[in-house]
């Protein structure tokens, strides 16, 4: 385990007490203590994984999660709050985290879900190595690269937003409720809200999807969930 993790917390106590436990467990840490820094940190190299407070000076956590989505849009995000209100956590997710911690927050739990994010990443890449890509439209996905192509431009996608492309392109026509979904591509230890899978569909809609307010392909099931159409009616 050698992964760099980049804080984004303007807290002093809260940053130490941070790289005490995150350098304990075996990550290498690198702490910005305002948004304007973070985004240059960001612009400067990649990261394994960000974790990212919301209020913050120079610039507030919304505005590093978009800059850091322009520009990295696969690595994962966690943001760390003292707003705890549902709204937030579904607006972090609309802007492409991948998980939302409270404060105040266990340690262990925070140290076990940056573990399950990037093992997960890992599965992904072992998983992807058998299944070169996937064909739907004019899209592309190629699951060796992480990247949704149409034609020659690579269109962005989150560590979230891909998983769950890419599941829902491996079982076409099959509908699947919120919770399956929050179980099959977030995993048994997400504590998270179905509200978490609305936010990705509806971001996935606006990649994939001509007008995303009458999708083709990513399709509301009434009373169930989504299911994904290959050969969409037109």
């Amino acid at each position: 385990m050698n992964e760099h993790l980049l804080l984004v917390e303007d807290d002093d106590a809260i940053a130490v007490a941070l790289r005490l436990h995150l350098e304990d467990a075996g990550y290498r840490l690198h702490r910005e203590a305002n948004g304007q820094q973070a985004m240059v940190a960001i612009d400067r190299q990649r990261w394994d994984l960000v974790l990212l407070d919301l209020m913050l000076p120079g610039a507030d956590g919304w505005e590093v999660c978009r800059h850091l989505r322009a520009r990295h849009a696969d690595v994962p995000v966690i943001m760390l709050s003292a707003r705890s209100a549902e709204a937030h956590r579904v607006l972090g997710l609309e802007l492409g985290a991948d998980d939302y911690l409270a404060k105040p927050f266990s340690m262990l739990e925070l140290v076990a879900r940056i573990r399950a994010l990037l093992r997960r990443i890992e599965q992904m890449r072992a998983t992807n190595a058998t299944t070169q890509a996937f064909r739907f439209g004019p899209f592309r996905l190629d699951t060796v690269r992480r990247e949704l192509m149409r034609g020659d431009v690579a269109l962005p996608l989150t560590l979230r937003e891909f998983d769950l492309l890419h599941f829902l392109l491996k079982h076409p026509g099959r509908p699947f409720s919120r919770s399956e979904l929050l179980q099959r591509v977030w995993g048994d230890g997400f504590d998270g809200y179905e509200h978490t899978v609305n936010s990705h569909i509806n971001r996935l809609r606006g990649r994939i999807e001509d007008d995303p307010r009458n999708p083709l392909r990513v399709v509301t099931v009434w009373g169930v969930g989504y299911r994904f159409d290959l050969d969409p009616a037109q």
